[in-house]
């Protein structure tokens, strides 16, 4: 028997992906689709809505009885219904949404001693591979390099720096002793701006539907290293979340990341 998935946002962009790669690729019976309350796509089928076969499983604004796992894409606002579901049924939570406030992360420590739940800023096996190195490159580098973030994403995204962008420059500052988030200097204007020693630089761009493109810029007297991550379409983070899924069902209670699932530790 298939593990019963819930996608929650599965009427946004990402949600719809989830919906038809789960889908196509067989693995999980698609349980129940959740949209806040008021959302026009309520009461359509999930599988239509996102382009493949009828699912008979209708986009709802509340959770079904039961499942194995839910996945969850959705806005800030809308975490904490996921997380009482989970916690609640003794359900799966793996969750990618970002800009969560200091009180919904402390909700989502308490409640991994009753359930498993990954939770991570971006999906994708390459990003996350560049999570482990970077802080390594910058220790290897040393303080002579100044170090700047750029990250790019399309007009609609709503949080600034993008929570992938927050996660290099933790992890650069954990390797290299910098306090975070201290050691940010989000963008900078006016007549003198001149970089602070030791400091990361943060810009955010927001422009047209890019996808995702995240730059670390190492740059000295004399030469540069740039590491670079660029998501073609959302279906490298969707991948990354069903593999989460997939990791999730029958582990112990915990506060897993995408390192722990892709074996990067």
């Amino acid at each position: 028997m298939k593990p019963k998935l819930i996608v929650c946002g599965a009427a946004g962009r990402m949600g719809r992906r989830i919906v038809a790669l789960a889908t196509e690729e067989g693995v999980f019976e698609i349980a129940g689709a959740v949209e806040k309350t008021g959302h026009p796509d309520l009461g359509k089928d999930a599988g239509v809505l996102a382009g493949v076969a009828q699912l008979n499983v209708k986009v709802a604004d509340g959770f079904p009885a039961r499942a194995d796992v839910v996945i969850d894409f959705s806005l800030p606002e809308a975490a904490d219904k996921s997380i009482d579901y989970c916690s609640g049924n003794k359900t799966g939570l793996v969750l990618g949404t970002t800009g969560l406030s200091d009180s919904q992360r402390k909700k989502i420590e308490t409640a991994s001693s009753k359930i498993p739940i990954v939770c991570a800023t971006n999906m994708s096996v390459g990003m996350n591979t560049l999570f482990a190195i970077v802080g390594k490159v910058a220790l290897m580098l040393g303080p002579d390099y100044d170090i700047e973030i750029v990250e790019q994403h399309h007009r609609f995204k709503k949080d600034a720096p993008s929570g992938s962008a927050l996660t290099l420059a933790e992890n650069i500052a954990k390797a290299t002793g910098k306090e975070f988030p201290d050691c940010l200097t989000n963008g900078r204007s006016g007549k003198d701006a001149l970089r602070d020693k030791g400091t990361i630089g943060m810009h955010a761009v927001r422009a047209g539907d890019i996808v995702g493109i995240h730059s670390v810029i190492f740059s000295t007297l004399g030469e540069t290293v740039t590491l670079n991550h660029t998501a073609h379409s959302r279906d490298t983070f969707v991948r990354g979340a069903l593999l989460a899924a997939g990791w999730l069902i029958n582990k112990k209670p915990g506060l897993y990341s995408m390192a722990d699932v892709l074996g990067l530790k």
